[in-house]
């Protein structure tokens, strides 16, 4: 079962992933929308073993792909 985050803790691990990972959240995003079209625990099991993320980033990016999508499609 996956863990859920709160908001607080999601916006923490966003900000931190730049220095955790050498990459800004948005090439993160890029490699998610340039990625293979899978449901969200596919897409995060592939930035894990792709990327090497660990588990907290790679969900924070995913559900941060998730939200921005969402807000395109209402606009």
């Amino acid at each position: 079962m996956s863990q859920v985050f709160s908001e607080e803790t999601h916006r923490n691990l966003l900000a931190r992933i730049p220095h955790c990972t050498g990459r800004e959240v948005a090439d993160w995003l890029r490699t998610v929308e340039e990625g293979p079209a899978l449901c969200f625990e596919e897409r995060l099991s592939w930035l894990r073993h792709e990327h090497n993320l660990a588990y907290g980033h790679a969900k924070a990016i995913i559900h941060e792909y998730d939200l921005r999508r969402a807000a395109r499609k209402l606009l």
